[in-house]
């Protein structure tokens, strides 16, 4: 098994770089969104999983916008992952210059804020449970500038956008695949 499909290798990279619980469970959110998305689109869940896994594992040693996620990709080449897994994951950062032409990158783009934005409403439900999250809820909470103002709400929308989907069935499936991983969510 090579590399990019071996998710052990994945997040041996991961943990290496990555020291900070939410960040791990930002890429664990984000993995759960995008290998869901792998699984209905009958695509690689297990590539497109680890390009999830790996999209801001650079992130907490290198946070710039000249770094990220520039430094990662060249540490990925390095340690022999292709060019489509590196340039999923350096069109997520609207910034960098490579276009979102693939599927893969799409689905990258439409999950990354998205997960971020359900973890932080799932945390101020009383239960801080994603069971007791929906989609009005996320929509209600985008409407608010002043919650989670980091998580960009025109990423989130472009994202869905981009990917061809209603925003308001976008919501929920990333909703029922973070479910699905609460435990390791944290969720």
């Amino acid at each position: 098994m090579d590399n990019m499909r071996d998710r052990n290798i994945c997040l041996e990279i991961l943990k290496e770089y990555t020291k900070s619980e939410s960040l791990l469970k930002h890429a664990f959110a984000v993995e759960s969104c995008v290998k869901a998305y792998a699984e209905k689109f009958n695509e690689d869940a297990e590539y497109w999983g680890n390009v999830a896994l790996l999209h801001d594992f650079d992130y907490e040693k290198f946070p710039t916008a000249e770094e990220h996620p520039f430094v990662g990709s060249k540490i990925l080449e390095e340690k022999g992952f292709d060019e489509q897994f590196r340039n999923a994951i350096l069109s997520h950062a609207d910034y960098s210059g490579v276009p979102r032409e693939s599927l893969l990158q799409k689905v990258l783009y439409a999950c990354d804020e998205l997960a971020g934005f359900i973890t932080a409403v799932t945390y101020v439900r009383p239960s801080k449970s994603i069971d007791e999250v929906e989609v009005k809820s996320v929509k209600k909470k985008m409407k608010d500038k002043a919650f989670a103002k980091a998580v960009s709400r025109e990423d989130i929308t472009n994202g869905a956008e981009e990917l061809g989907i209603p925003l308001d069935e976008h919501i929920q499936f990333c909703i029922e695949a973070m479910k699905k991983n609460k435990d390791l969510l944290g969720l």
